[in-house]
């Protein structure tokens, strides 16, 4: 895992970076465990753009990942590091004793050949599921589901993990997020031991336009640069900042407004992000 530079025999090449792909050890998918992606354009239904700034892209297959890791009790092998280009992490294709085959986000130091399981009785290592109560406090953990059962929702992007903080009571954990936010999470809630892998992938520098295309991102045009029918910051003589108050095409103020509104959660925070 790292990143790679090159000689900057061109103005692009002076600053890209791209990740070296050392920890990759398969090149094609498991084919059953593919299928072909739809892709919307940030379209909705009706064909109208709801997603501005999206379009075009290479071609991409989605990955069945296993986000539940409920195959408890069955020991699996890890037979291949692989790229997925849904997701920013790597991920790991296991081979299970039963003979099922599943693809799970590969946390760093997952090696191929290794021996993972789920359930109580798995051990507390790198790549074990367990529930939250057989995890003991201060370890780091990612893929924590927020509903028993429900699937992991918590600390699934490259590099990220969260930590678990304490045990409240006998219903609840206390867990620390990669945003800072102290949450309340059921002890029956299941989550992976360690931190997801590709930490370097913040890191990379895309180094020109092409390479947003590449990943379906079209050209993002400032609002203060447009008219001012199509946004409220356009217009002007010369160059202006766009008015006192940044917002939206739509009027909603943006840059540091808290937009955040979710009262059926807001019970479980214990401590805001900062």
């Amino acid at each position: 895992m790292g990143l790679k530079s090159f000689r900057p025999v061109t103005p692009v090449l002076r600053f890209r970076t791209v990740a070296d792909f050392s920890e990759i050890t398969k090149d094609t998918p498991e084919k059953s465990l593919t299928s072909s992606k739809q892709r919307t354009n940030g379209r909705n239904s009706y064909g109208r753009v709801t997603v501005r700034f999206r379009g075009g892209g290479h071609k991409r297959r989605y990955r069945f990942i296993d986000f539940r890791r409920d195959k408890v009790g069955i020991p699996g092998r890890v037979a291949a590091i692989e790229y997925d280009p849904n997701r920013s992490a790597r991920i790991a294709l296991v081979h299970y004793a039963d003979g099922e085959k599943r693809y799970i986000i590969a946390p760093i130091g997952l090696t191929v050949g290794q021996q993972i399981l789920a359930g109580s009785d798995a051990e507390v290592k790198t790549g074990n599921a367990l529930q939250l109560k057989d995890i003991p406090v201060g370890e780091m953990i990612h893929n924590v589901e927020l509903q028993p059962g429900g699937g992991a929702k918590i600390a699934r992007g490259a590099g990220t993990a969260a930590q678990l903080m304490a045990k409240l009571d006998a219903q609840y954990a206390l867990v620390r997020l990669p945003s800072g936010e102290q949450k309340k999470i059921l002890l029956t809630c299941r989550a992976t031991i360690g931190t997801v892998s590709n930490p370097d992938h913040a890191n990379v520098v895309w180094g020109k336009a092409g390479a947003s295309r590449w990943r379906g991102r079209m050209p993002h045009n400032r609002g203060v640069s447009q008219n001012p029918v199509d946004h409220p910051h356009g217009g002007g003589e010369g160059k202006t900042s766009g008015g006192r108050h940044p917002v939206t095409p739509w009027g909603q103020p943006t840059k540091g407004f808290k937009t955040r509104n979710n009262k059926r959660t807001d019970s479980s925070i214990v401590r805001r992000r900062k």
